[in-house]
C-alpha cells in the first residue's frame, strides 16, 4: 500500500508527462496543408465543404476546490470544468482547452485574431464563384462570424435555412461522438473527479491525448459515441456580425443548388 499523498503525486506527474509526450505527436496544431486535409474529410464524411473542424464544450464534474468559491459552480448547480474541443471528421480533438471556454480561450483568440493558418479563401464543389471562407460548425450558443458557422434559430424557418440547419448538424455531430468516445473509454470522467484542480485539470488533458492515441492505433466502436454522461455548457450566446451572416447565406444557398444539395435532404428535414 502506498500513501494518498504519494498516489496524488503519482497521478500528477503521470498524467502531465503524457500530456508532454503525446500533445505534439497526435495533437499539433495544424498547418494550412492539414487543415486542407480535415476539410476534405468533413466534405466526404459529412457533406459540408469548407469545414476544418466542429467545436462544442462539456462540463467536466470536479470536486469543489478549495477557497474557490462559487467560481466553478455552474449553471447546472454542480461543480465544473469545462473541456472545449475542436474535433475533425475521424472523431480526433485538434485542439482543446481546459477551464476557460469560447472567446476567452487561446483557440478563440486565434479564431478572432485569424491567426489559425487556415487555407486562403476558395470555391465550393462545382462552383467558380464566389471564394468562400474554411469554417469551423457548432451549436446555437456560439456566435456566428466568418469562420465560424452556427445554425439558424428555430422560429419559421424556411426550407432553405432548415436545409442548412440539417446539414451543419451532420458535421457537428462528429464533436458529440468524440466526446461519447472519450468518456467511455476513460471511465473516470463518468464520475465528479475527485482531485486536485491542477491535477484534474492535467488528467483531463491526459485522457484526451490518450483519446487521439489510441484513436489512431484501434479506431473506435461506433456504440461507445452514443452516449455520455458530460453535460453540455451553454456560454453566452453573442450575436453574429454581417460578414459571418453573408457567409452562412452564402452555404445556405450552395446547399440547396444543383452542385450542392444531397437527394435525401428534403425527407431530412
Amino acid at each position: 500500500m502506498i500513501g494518498k499523498s504519494t498516489a496524488s503525486v503519482i497521478i500528477r506527474e503521470t498524467c502531465v508527462a503524457i500530456w508532454e509526450v503525446l500533445h505534439a505527436a497526435v495533437m499539433a496544431q495544424p498547418h494550412k496543408e492539414e487543415w486542407m486535409k480535415i476539410a476534405d474529410q468533413f466534405q466526404q464524411s459529412c457533406d459540408f465543404p469548407n469545414c476544418v473542424g466542429a467545436i462544442d464544450g462539456k462540463h467536466i464534474r470536479i470536486k469543489k476546490p478549495i477557497r474557490s468559491g462559487s467560481q466553478y459552480f455552474n449553471y447546472k448547480f454542480f461543480f465544473s470544468l469545462v473541456l472545449f474541443a475542436v474535433c475533425d471528421a475521424n472523431y480526433s480533438f485538434r485542439y482543446i482547452d481546459v477551464g476557460s471556454y469560447g472567446s476567452s480561450s487561446d483557440f478563440g483568440q486565434m479564431l478572432l485574431n485569424n491567426t489559425l493558418d487556415l487555407p486562403d479563401n476558395t470555391t465550393l464543389p462545382g462552383t467558380t464563384s464566389p471564394a468562400m471562407p474554411f469554417v469551423f460548425v457548432g451549436d446555437e450558443a456560439f456566435a456566428l462570424g466568418e469562420h465560424l458557422m452556427r445554425p439558424y434559430s428555430s422560429r419559421g424557418l424556411s426550407i432553405a435555412r432548415r436545409v442548412f440547419n440539417y446539414r451543419l448538424t451532420r458535421a457537428r455531430r462528429v464533436v458529440e461522438c468524440a466526446f461519447g468516445i472519450l468518456a467511455n473509454k476513460w471511465r473516470f470522467l463518468h464520475t465528479p473527479i475527485h482531485l486536485k484542480l491542477e491535477t484534474a485539470i492535467s488528467a483531463v488533458k491526459a485522457a484526451c491525448v490518450l483519446h487521439n492515441f489510441v484513436r489512431e492505433r484501434d479506431g473506435y466502436n461506433f456504440e461507445d459515441s452514443l452516449s455520455h454522461s458530460l453535460e453540455s455548457h451553454l456560454p453566452s450566446v453573442v450575436r453574429g456580425h454581417r460578414q459571418g451572416a453573408a457567409v452562412r447565406k452564402l452555404f445556405t444557398a450552395y446547399f440547396m443548388s444543383p452542385h450542392g444539395a444531397l437527394p435525401w435532404q428534403l425527407e431530412a428535414i
